[in-house]
């Protein structure tokens, strides 16, 4: 999986129509309430937009197959064990996760170690 741990603080926030000057979203939803934005937190703050969830993002350096069954689950099991929440957004060639800030590092030793145990087990 190689999970790597990308810089900075991200934040879930949500506007009605389109998306503010200066915020550059990471990840937009479009839901029947309005636009779900993941974006920075310095600029949800200067474009004065609400959040709740402060996240570090992950993401798995594996080219995970759109179709492919398991990893997902796995990654949020293991988590899941530890009591760390984790929202994933599937990219075309990765997944990435946005999990507590305040748990991203033990949540980035979680993915490793699973990325090693899974690695040995293929090996056997």
């Amino acid at each position: 999986m190689r999970p790597e741990w990308k810089p900075g603080r991200f934040v879930f926030t949500t506007v009605s129509h389109a998306v503010p000057a200066g915020v550059t979203p990471l990840v937009m939803v479009a839901e029947a309430e309005g636009l779900t934005l993941v974006v920075r937190q310095e600029d949800a703050e200067a474009a004065g937009l609400g959040y709740d969830y402060v996240a570090g993002w992950l993401v798995l350096q594996v080219n995970s197959a759109l179709e492919a069954v398991g990893l997902t689950a796995a990654v949020a099991q293991e988590l899941a064990r530890a009591g760390i929440s984790c929202n994933v957004v599937a990219g075309f060639h990765h997944d990435h996760l946005f999990v507590p800030y305040e748990a991203a590092d033990r949540a980035l030793e979680l993915l490793r170690g699973l990325s090693r145990r899974t690695a040995a087990e293929v090996a056997r």
